[in-house]
């Protein structure tokens, strides 16, 4: 069962940069990297962005396409740092709302969990107000779904962000994230 996941200081500064792209509608993008001690850890070092389906500002969906595009440049990445990196997971953004994965989300991950058990999501709640300084802030959550008969919940993942030089990411693992925008 996943227990942790380490992201990278790069893709952590991308999919906040992405997030804060609309104050409108929600983003996404999948999450490449590896999985570790048996689907305990999972270690992300680079990002797909993706382009919106549903024209919903509160719904995220991508297209079989997409997530094929998503794994082949996995692949590509994979080959260029001699690394067996996959799609991993999956983040979007909730702006002017909760962090907390909706009904909605927690389907979504269901779903990605049925294909991978170590599949991750991430949530960047933005545009939100700090009430006690009034600063902007920006909140982060890493979970999976668990199925309780009829009803989901939320499950959260520790999640530590690391410097690309940090000698704690795996097999001192270094890589210039790449970022592509899937059609």
């Amino acid at each position: 069962m996943l227990t942790k996941v380490l992201l990278s200081s790069d893709v952590a500064l991308v999919c906040v940069q992405h997030a804060l792209s609309t104050e409108k509608e929600e983003i996404m993008g999948l999450l490449i990297g590896e999985v570790h001690n048996n689907g305990t850890l999972v270690t992300i070092v680079s990002s797909v962005i993706l382009r919106r389906l549903d024209k919903k500002p509160d719904r995220v969906e991508i297209s079989e396409e997409q997530l094929v595009q998503a794994t082949l440049r996995a692949e590509e990445l994979a080959a260029e740092v001699g690394r067996p990196l996959r799609v991993v997971g999956w983040y979007h953004s909730h702006p002017h709302i909760t962090v907390w994965p909706s009904h909605v989300d927690l389907s979504t991950q269901s779903m990605y969990q049925r294909m991978d058990s170590s599949f991750v999501g991430i949530i960047f709640a933005v545009f939100l107000t700090d009430q006690s300084t009034k600063a902007p802030s920006v909140q982060i959550t890493c979970f999976q779904s668990v199925n309780e008969g009829s009803n989901q919940s939320r499950r959260e993942i520790e999640m530590e962000i690391l410097n690309n030089n940090d000698s704690l990411l795996i097999n001192n693992f270094e890589v210039s994230t790449l970022y592509k925008i899937i059609n």
